[in-house]
């Protein structure tokens, strides 16, 4: 009966936080939190006003959660806007969060989904996009994540494995998102290092340097983004690279080879080439051979198809494309690149419409629009 209320309440308790000035997100998470509470305490303790009890839990819950984002905002702003090389600084409590967050009773994939929401900042539809499910679906995750450790004792910190995820993924959505993570993630993944002497630790460290190197050059001055071809090289960060590669050339002597070594051997491969004609695709698709093995992520085998293109032909890369769900976020854009690079511009042009309509970034979908709208221009001459 309870849960029949909390649902039938939800709509309404949602409007007065709006009301009260709470935005639509926020209020949504708030109310959220409300709700686990009340699934919590109402069997022992019902109360007698259910609505007021839900709007006075959720607004603290709000209130919290702004001044917690405060917090977080005022530790990303001591951090300098380009990270330097060199020994960590002193950890402070920030990833000593992440590992509290990161608690053996949860699921790897709650804990991170809980992690990122708590202390990363990222909104549940940011988390979504990253795990490619529906935001209600994460939504649910991170509500039970919640109710799980609720009654549990912060005493044996999660493992380093879920934490190297969780940081992952911040800096995902730091380096191509709306929020900047990028620089907290390294600053953040460096302390780690200090402190755990594994070669995943420093493949995730060189992986995000490699990628942050090149941050420069990823767009140009009206903001649109630039792909990696038509990049200015002389725009990237030189000593940034060469201490990913230097700290990647010794984490893989370890011959201990994980998802982030791989990855980060990709990016140094693109980082080594002087010129995007120059990219020793061939070697590309065999470390993407070496991450399917690992992970087979369907994200990994999107990008894997893409090399295949490069390297063997656009033929060979849409053969392997057509091996994955069209679903899959970024395929139709996949699908358009390399159907162009084939001479088929009015499918190339149709699928980056296409693409330019699923996607969630403002400056991916600008990108997708211009290059149909200069495929189609072709098309008409």
């Amino acid at each position: 009966m309870n849960e029949v209320l909390l649902r039938s309440l939800t709509p309404s308790v949602l409007s007065v936080l709006v009301r009260r000035g709470a935005d639509f997100a926020a209020a949504e998470d708030a109310v959220q939190d409300a709700l686990v509470e009340a699934l919590r305490v109402w069997p022992a303790d019902p109360p007698r006003d259910a609505k007021g009890w839900l709007v006075t839990v959720a607004w603290r819950k709000f209130l919290d959660a702004t001044r917690a984002d405060a917090a977080r905002r005022r530790r990303e702003d001591r951090v300098e806007e380009e990270p330097v090389p060199g020994p960590a600084p002193a950890v402070d409590d920030t990833l000593q969060l992440y590992f509290l967050c990161a608690h053996p009773s949860l699921t790897p994939s709650s804990a991170v989904a809980l992690t990122l929401r708590a202390v990363g900042g990222l909104t549940t539809r940011q988390i979504a996009e990253a795990y490619l499910v529906p935001e209600a679906t994460m939504a649910q995750r991170i509500s039970r994540a919640k109710r799980t450790v609720s009654g549990v004792r912060f005493d044996r910190p999660g493992d380093v494995t879920t934490v190297l995820r969780v940081l992952y993924l911040v800096f995902n959505e730091g380096y191509s998102g709306d929020v900047d993570l990028a620089a907290e993630a390294i600053r953040l993944t460096r302390q780690l290092r200090a402190r755990v002497d594994h070669p995943e630790v420093a493949g995730l460290l060189a992986l995000m340097l490699l990628h942050h190197a090149r941050r420069g050059a990823r767009t140009a001055p009206d903001g649109s983004l630039v792909p990696l071809a038509e990049q200015d090289r002389n725009r990237w960060d030189t000593k940034m690279i060469a201490e990913g590669v230097a700290i990647l050339q010794a984490a893989l002597a370890r011959d201990r080879l994980g998802p982030y070594q791989a990855q980060a051997a990709i990016a140094a491969l693109h980082a080594d080439a002087p010129a995007a004609e120059e990219t020793d695709w061939v070697q590309i698709v065999e470390w993407y051979d070496e991450l399917t093995a690992l992970t087979d992520s369907p994200v990994v085998r999107l990008n894997r198809a893409v090399a295949v293109g490069e390297a063997d032909g656009p033929r060979a890369g849409l053969a392997a494309l057509a091996e994955l769900d069209a679903a899959l976020p970024r395929h139709a854009a996949v699908a358009a690149y390399l159907h162009e690079r084939d001479g088929d511009l009015a499918t190339a042009a149709r699928l980056y419409a296409e693409a330019a309509h699923k996607a969630s970034n403002l400056a991916e979908r600008d990108h997708l629009t211009r290059q149909a709208a200069r495929l189609n221009a072709r098309l008409r001459l």
